[in-house]
Parts: C-alpha cells; sequence; structure tokens
C-alpha cells in the first residue's frame, strides 16, 4: 500500500502514539491527515508540528458519544473529498484489581474502547463499500490476545475489537476493504499515567514496564510498515510479544509467567 496520496484519519492524535504518527506521516508522505481528539487545542499544537499543515484538518471527537458518529463521518469525507485508511488508536486503559473496579468503570472501558471504534468504523462503512476500498486500521494491544492482572476492563475490551475486526474483514473482503490490527506492547508514552482505577479517577503516575518500553518514533515506524504490507495483525513490542506464542501453545505456563512478572 502506497500512503502517498491518500487522506488518513487518526483517532486519538492529540497525544502519544496518535501524535506520533500524525508528525511522521506528514514528514515522510505526501499525504492529507485529519486529526481527531476530545481536545481541539491538543490538536492544533500537534498540527502546528506537521508538515504542510494545509494538508491537516481538526475534527473534535469523543468516543464516549457513539451515537453521532455519522456526523463526525461526513465533517471528514467532506474535508477532503474522501476518507482512505481510518487509524482507530483512540481509546483509555485500566490499572486495577477486579474486587475493586466500579461496574461503570468496565462500562466507561467498553464504551470507549470498543463501541465507540466500531460505531466510528461503521458509520464510514458505507463510504468505503461505495467507493470499493478503504483500510481499517486499529490500534488494539498484546492485552486483545492475552490478559494480565490489573487490567480485567481493558483486555475485555480489547478482545472484543478483535472479535468485531475479523468478522468485518471477512464479510468485506469482496469490498477490497482491508483490516489491519495493531498489537502494541509497552510503549513510552502517558497510557499508564491516563488510566483508569477502580473509582473512575486517574492513576496519574507511570510504571516501570511502560517507561522502559519501546520509544514512540520506534513503534510508529514499525506500524507503519504493517500497515503497507496491509498486514491482517502485527505484535509490535520487545519481549512481551512472546505472550502471542505463549498463549496459543502454552496457555498454563503464560499464566504462571505473568503472575510472576508481578507487572503493573
Amino acid at each position: 500500500m502506497n500512503l502517498n496520496n491518500k487522506v488518513i484519519w487518526i483517532t486519538g492524535a492529540s497525544s502519544g502514539l496518535g501524535k506520533g504518527l500524525a508528525i511522521t506521516l506528514s514528514k515522510k508522505y505526501d499525504c492529507k491527515l485529519i486529526l481527531s481528539s476530545r481536545r481541539k487545542e491538543a490538536l492544533e499544537v500537534v498540527k502546528s508540528q506537521c508538515q504542510n499543515p494545509q494538508n491537516i484538518a481538526v475534527i473534535p471527537l469523543d468516543l464516549g458519544h457513539y451515537n453521532t458518529m455519522e456526523v463526525n463521518v461526513q465533517e471528514a469525507i467532506s474535508t477532503f473529498g474522501t476518507v482512505d485508511v481510518l487509524i482507530n488508536n483512540g481509546g483509555v486503559s485500566q490499572r486495577s484489581l477486579i474486587m475493586d473496579t466500579s461496574i461503570e468503570v468496565d462500562k466507561k472501558l467498553m464504551e470507549i474502547d470498543y463501541l465507540g471504534t466500531i460505531a466510528l468504523s461503521k458509520a464510514l462503512l458505507p463510504h468505503f463499500i461505495e467507493k470499493q476500498s478503504g483500510h481499517f486500521v486499529t490500534v488494539t494491544s498484546l492485552m486483545g490476545k492475552f490478559s494480565s492482572p490489573y487490567r480485567s476492563a481493558y483486555c475485555g475490551a480489547k478482545h472484543a475489537l478483535h472479535g468485531f475486526f475479523d468478522a468485518l474483514r471477512m464479510e468485506h473482503q469482496k469490498d477490497r476493504i482491508n483490516v489491519t490490527l495493531i498489537c502494541p506492547g509497552f510503549v513510552n508514552t502517558n497510557v499508564a499515567r491516563n488510566a483508569l482505577t477502580g473509582d473512575g479517577s486517574q492513576q496519574n503516575t507511570q510504571d516501570k514496564a511502560t517507561e522502559n518500553g519501546l520509544s514512540v518514533d520506534v513503534f510508529v515506524a514499525r506500524m507503519i510498515k504493517a500497515i503497507k504490507k496491509e498486514k491482517f495483525e502485527a505484535y509490535i513490542g520487545q519481549k512481551e510479544v512472546l505472550g502471542v506464542y505463549l498463549k496459543r501453545f502454552f496457555p498454563k505456563l503464560l499464566h504462571q509467567f505473568v503472575i510472576k512478572s508481578q507487572v503493573r
């Protein structure tokens, strides 16, 4: 897949992986970008750090308001006349034990990470079908392939994304629509600081595993490579990627390994 001359829509673009993607894509490819997140001011800052700002549009979007995605999609399409790639990157993580986690936190994770993402994708799907091309790139997590303590709601939402987008890929291969699931391991962003605790408040602290993860620049380079190759799934991280294969072939061994690692 050639990213030049494409219109690429990125959610969660105000920080972290989304911000890194926007800046890198603007520098290396002759493409147009639509940047979305809840924070318009932060998106404008990201836009100012990108090259060719005339090719970059800002559309504020709240994944929690999943009943209004048709409006956002129409605005995105009208901005540059089309959308070629949707990068579903927006979302929130969690750090709390199941017993300490309010059901409202479980609900919020599902609404933002799962329902918001699929609502946006479903709203854009008719456009992809009409033009008989399109690419959904959804950032899930290695936690969408196996689980870990303190992340029950997050794991549930990310597992659900795999189920939905695998089905979408099968149903719309005939429409020349591609689906790539990007599964990050630990990446040095603010994902842990912004993670919700059991009562719904932010954790506001970094953890060592996240701090020692891949840099955003390294991750983004690998992610773009996977998108261009139109991979079904890409596992991007360090030794934690082995968990995918342990889960498949030696699930009890993975269970013991994760418990002993005491990852928070």
